[in-house]
């Protein structure tokens, strides 16, 4: 058992060094937070969404960000569009699982806002709803995704795409980079 825990953190530091090798990745991710830093100083809000362990992350990262991260700061506006379980509930039964992030897009996402579509797949069907509803009301995009970015891809403005096909090491990384842009956010906000 000893050999397959160090084999698992193994993987998970070469993706992180994969990750870290990765300018293009980098440099997008820089871009990101001008856009959020742009975003906030025009009283604007992240939204979040994802599945499975794609939901916690982007729960944990919108906490970090109306919470606080390192600084006693004043609160962000961020969402993760996941947590209101009677409004997931009601409109997976009375519309469709498909359409539970997009119709929270469009009641609560205005111009300038940003969406932070996260799946490892890129391929989630509501999180493909959600990113043409957010560009739709002329949302920046953000898409969190693995190696491929799948379709997800063709809908983002930035496409912060892990360099792996293993969802745990890409939603290990997807929690590095949410990180990331939190303490970045604090730096150059506060």
């Amino acid at each position: 058992m000893s050999k397959r825990i160090r084999k698992i953190i193994t993987e998970s530091v070469e993706t992180k060094q994969a990750l870290l090798a990765d300018e293009a990745l980098l440099t997008t991710l820089c871009d990101v937070v001008e856009q959020a830093v742009n975003c906030y100083q025009h009283d604007g809000k992240l939204l979040f969404c994802g599945n499975g362990g794609s939901a916690a992350d982007a729960q944990h990262i919108a906490a970090e960000l109306s919470g606080r991260f390192y600084k006693d700061r004043p609160p962000l506006y961020a969402e993760a569009l996941h947590v209101n379980t009677s409004y997931l509930t009601a409109v997976a039964n009375d519309y469709s699982y498909d359409d539970v992030f997009a119709r929270m897009v469009t009641a609560a996402g205005r111009k300038g806002d940003i969406l932070f579509a996260i799946s490892t797949s890129g391929n989630s069907p509501n999180i493909l709803k959600a990113a043409r509803a957010a560009k739709e009301r002329e949302m920046v995009v953000v898409g969190m995704t693995g190696k491929s970015g799948g379709a997800l891809r063709e809908t983002c403005d930035f496409v912060l795409n892990v360099p792996s096909d293993v969802t745990p090491r890409i939603q290990e990384c997807h929690i590095l980079l949410g990180h990331i842009l939190c303490e970045l956010l604090e730096l150059k906000l506060f």
